[in-house]
This record gives C-alpha cells, sequence and structure tokens, in this order.
C-alpha cells in the first residue's frame, strides 16, 4: 500500500522592481539585436551590406555609432535599473522606454519581411509596454510619522 505523500507548494516569492526591470531590458536588447540578425537572411539583404548600404542608410561612420548607440542604450539600461536610487530609475526606465517606442516603431519601415518585422516590433513594443508599466507602478513605502523629541 502506498501512501500519498503531501506535495509542497512552490514558494512564489515577490520579484524586485529593479529585477523585473533589468529582465525586461535585457529581454527587449536580445530580442532587438536577435531581429537585426535573422534579417541578414532576408534575400540580397547581404548583398546590400557588401555594397554598402542598410536598408536605405550608407554604411558609414556615422551609422554604426547610431547602430551602436541604439543597442549600447538598452544595455546600460540593464545596469542603470538596478544601480541608480529608485526615485532616478523609475525617471529613467519611464524616458527611455518611452524614447524607444517611435523608434522601435520606426524599424518596421525598413524591414522587407513585413510579418517578420512586424513581430519583432509587436515583441519588443510589449517589453517596452511591460518596462513603462514596472516604472509607474513602482511601489512607493509609506512615510513614517517618527516621533522627533523637542530640544530644549
Amino acid at each position: 500500500m502506498r501512501t500519498s505523500q503531501p506535495t509542497a507548494t512552490l514558494e512564489d516569492q515577490p520579484i524586485p522592481v529593479r529585477v523585473k526591470l533589468a529582465a525586461a531590458w535585457t529581454s527587449f536588447m536580445f530580442l532587438y539585436a536577435y531581429v537585426d540578425i535573422l534579417g541578414f537572411y532576408t534575400p540580397g539583404m547581404v548583398d546590400d551590406i557588401l555594397d554598402g548600404k542598410v536598408f536605405e542608410f550608407d554604411l558609414s561612420q556615422t551609422f554604426s555609432i547610431t547602430a551602436l548607440t541604439m543597442m549600447a542604450v538598452p544595455i546600460f539600461m540593464v545596469v542603470l535599473s538596478t544601480t541608480l536610487p529608485a526615485r532616478v530609475s523609475r525617471t529613467a526606465n519611464l524616458v527611455v522606454a518611452s524614447l524607444y517606442l517611435p523608434v522601435t516603431v520606426f524599424n518596421v519601415a525598413g524591414g522587407f519581411y513585413v510579418y517578420y518585422y512586424g513581430l519583432g516590433v509587436v515583441l519588443e513594443l510589449t517589453l517596452l509596454a511591460l518596462i513603462v508599466r514596472y516604472a509607474w507602478t513602482w511601489p512607493r513605502t509609506a512615510v513614517s510619522a517618527s516621533f522627533s523629541p523637542v530640544r530644549s
């Protein structure tokens, strides 16, 4: 005869907002890069790159600096989300995610595979919306009324 052992319930600890933000920025960064990397498999893309063009843009130092900056911002947001003071981190996440919303929508304009790039944009926008939500709803601590004795 078998006796059934009670199964333990998994502990579901709350995840700190800083960790949620860092995870969302990490996911955004990987998705952003992966959409571009898979885009190299679009017919004609490598030929265009070898000819010095990416979509309608000339490959140049300016293009490379812009592309690097566009990737560096989410990379730094992973670190900044976990290290800045709460108020500054909240503001930075709200501002940067909001600025990336139109940039992300713009990225679909250059895509040859509308469904592919469209899906990438929808997924990226979903992550940006989560970042805005996490930052906007950042829990606040109640101000404690502390007793301070009056000095005479």
